[in-house]
């Protein structure tokens, strides 16, 4: 006869091992579904339309590499390139300025002082589009207030140009990089520095074997982020420099309307592919970059 404190753990038993059979998987069911309705819908219409081709007289489709060519090709990959160049340019200089600008505050015994920067960065890192440029433009246009008073026309200065949209960049960039790098900084434990200090290493020494190094992750995570947040700006770049500046965004945006050419709604679709794929390749970097940088954080 089995007792009934062996035949409940029996049953417990027994389904423990059944729960522990099932897929895993099935508790993400839900968000895998989203996911695909979402996104895996779209990026499938646009890689169609970026490979196939529709003939006006009998309204046939076939499939084509022409789009992805002409994409690659002329003015269409001349904006590529500038965006490229715009985006690694301003996350460079983004990645310094945040690095310097959390090493203050994290270094700074004021509590009052993080808060406040943090607080202003979660701002400034969100803030874009019309409301900045329109701002930019009140400051330092041609007629704005700082550009008058400081006389920066003859100086060169046009903030419609590759140089000045930069400086629009970083202005939400640089905020940006400071919220990603100020959690690797608080990683840095005191000890670390003291035990250095005790073997006789001096400041640069450290950070040059053991600061550098532990932040390695995180820095160049943040410049994969920073890189992607200007790659993909839009508004900014519209309501402030228009086609002056060569930019993918601005381009995409061009053949959609049919500013350019009427019937180039397809090189849209390719230029947007050209675009997921160097996401993708920016998102393969970053990943374990943040995934190897995650256990400094504890």
């Amino acid at each position: 006869m089995v007792s009934p404190v062996l035949s409940g753990t029996g049953t417990a038993g027994g389904a423990s091992r059944r729960r522990a059979g099932r897929p895993h998987w099935l508790a993400a069911l839900p968000l895998l579904l989203f996911t695909g309705l979402c996104f895996g819908v779209p990026v499938s219409a646009l890689l169609y339309g970026a490979v196939t081709s529709t003939d006006p007289a009998s309204g046939a489709t076939s499939f084509t590499t022409e789009h992805l060519q002409r994409s690659l090709d002329g003015a269409y990959l001349g904006s590529l390139t500038g965006s490229v160049q715009l985006s690694a340019l301003t996350a460079v200089i983004g990645s310094v300025l945040g690095l310097l600008i959390a090493q203050a505050v994290v270094t700074s015994p004021s509590r009052r002082l993080r808060e406040a920067v943090l607080t202003a960065s979660g701002v400034l890192a969100n803030f874009g589009g019309v409301p900045l440029a329109f701002a930019f433009i009140a400051t330092l246009g041609i007629s704005g207030v700082v550009t008058q008073l400081a006389d920066l026309g003859s100086m060169g200065w046009n903030l419609y140009s590759f140089t000045g949209l930069a400086v629009v960049y970083l202005y939400f960039l640089t905020p940006l990089m400071v919220l990603v790098i100020i959690p690797a900084l608080d990683g840095l434990r005191p000890q670390w520095r003291e035990a250095a200090q005790n073997a006789g290493a001096t400041t640069g020494q450290f950070w040059r074997h053991v600061g550098l190094p532990v932040l390695a992750p995180s820095l160049l995570g943040g410049f994969v982020l920073l890189f992607g947040s200007a790659f993909a700006a839009h508004a900014t770049a519209a309501a402030l420099v228009g086609g002056s500046v060569p930019l993918v965004t601005l381009k995409i945006a061009d053949a959609l309307s049919g500013n350019v050419l009427v019937g180039q709604e397809n090189v849209a679709l390719a230029l947007s592919l050209d675009m997921i794929v160097i996401a993708a390749l920016v998102m393969a970097v970053y990943l374990p970059l943040q995934r190897r940088s995650a256990r400094w954080l504890h």
